[in-house]
């Protein structure tokens, strides 16, 4: 099979499950489809293409956890020098619309996503936003799949907790 026809075979199956990740990590649907490319190019700059799909996809789902996660520390650093310059916090308009309130519980789960400590919220974003299972993260994280479920258990919990305080509060 021709390179091409390789990477177009990678590209058509793994970026809606790619694309779900990176989205569930940076919470921008733009910024999702931008790592993901940026994670295709580095496919297609590989001196040997992968020898099969499933490689592909845990080489391609760990460069994107790489991309993606580097991204969110830079963008968190330029969002904590911007707050220091903000001095209110922005005012949100009332609104009985659903998808307002739709907009507002997706956000909520992403902020408490974002406030993760990392190693917790890549075990969460593969599991549930992944589709993966344990022995598959396990592998992609280099990881054992039992400190995969411990993770997983810890990063709902606190999940939990900073939904109730964002709630409750």
């Amino acid at each position: 099979m021709l390179r091409e026809d390789l990477f177009d075979k990678a590209y058509e199956s793994l970026y809606p499950v790619l694309f779900r990740i990176a989205y569930r990590i940076t919470g921008n649907s733009t910024k999702a489809e931008d790592l993901c490319h940026e994670a295709f190019i580095k496919y297609w700059q590989r001196e040997e293409p992968l020898p099969d799909i499933d490689q592909t996809k845990y080489w391609l789902i760990r460069v994107l956890k790489n991309i993606s996660l580097n991204y969110e520390k830079k963008r968190s650093r330029e969002q904590r020098a911007y707050g220091r310059l903000q001095k209110s916090a922005p005012q949100y308009s009332k609104s009985t619309d659903q998808e307002f309130f739709r907009e507002q519980t997706r956000s909520m789960v992403q902020e408490a996503l974002g406030r993760l400590p990392a190693k917790l919220r890549v075990v969460l974003v593969l599991k549930e936003y992944g589709d993966l299972n344990y022995r598959e993260i396990a592998g992609i994280l280099g990881i054992s799949e039992g400190n995969v479920k411990v993770r997983a258990f810890r990063a709902r919990e606190r999940l939990a907790q900073l939904l109730d305080g964002e709630i409750g509060g």
